[in-house]
């Protein structure tokens, strides 16, 4: 399967929450959504990433925009992962690579090989309706997103850019 573009709608693709209860992506529709794949918890990039995206939140929310992370890591590593860095945004498992394979982002190299399906480090706007706005994927899993253009492409989702980036200042990351 090819990866997921830029006006492509969001497969409906159906995931485990920490709760342990299946979320639809296509019911997460209605607002814009920042879907953002790393390889593995509790690694040092994706300990970052998803810390830069815990501690911009406010600049998300400022924008009307949900936040999920996603991994193929099992929904009991997912939560401890969230527990021990304060996450305040949901982690979704994708254990059985549905979401992975279905937006094109699967990494079938990880480890020379040792565990192939982890995801590629990719960050995907979704805007209301569920249709892809911006994507971002990275071949390198130490490379992390360009979190301000991610930040731009939800603000272009809320209106005239003098107003949609006005408010919370932009994303900080810190090293």
């Amino acid at each position: 399967m090819g990866e997921l573009q830029v006006g492509d709608t969001v497969p409906d693709v159906v995931l485990v929450g920490a709760d342990r209860q299946p979320v639809s992506l296509q019911a997460l529709a209605g607002r814009p959504l920042v879907v953002a794949f790393f390889p593995a918890a509790f690694t040092p990039t994706c300990t970052r990433e998803m810390c830069t995206f815990r501690d911009s939140l406010a600049a998300f929310d400022h924008l009307g925009a949900q936040v999920v992370g996603i991994s193929v890591d099992l929904p009991f590593s997912l939560k401890a992962f969230a527990d021990h860095l304060g996450l305040n945004f949901p982690l979704l498992s994708d254990y059985g690579r549905q979401a992975v394979r279905a937006f094109g982002v699967e990494d079938p190299r990880p480890f020379a090989g040792l565990f192939p399906g982890l995801s590629r480090r990719a960050v995907f706007v979704v805007d209301p309706s569920g249709r892809v706005v911006y994507r971002w994927v990275s071949e390198d899993p130490k490379v992390e997103p360009p979190y301000e253009e991610v930040r731009q492409a939800v603000a272009s989702l809320a209106g005239p850019p003098s107003s949609a980036l006005s408010g919370p200042g932009t994303i900080t990351v810190d090293r």
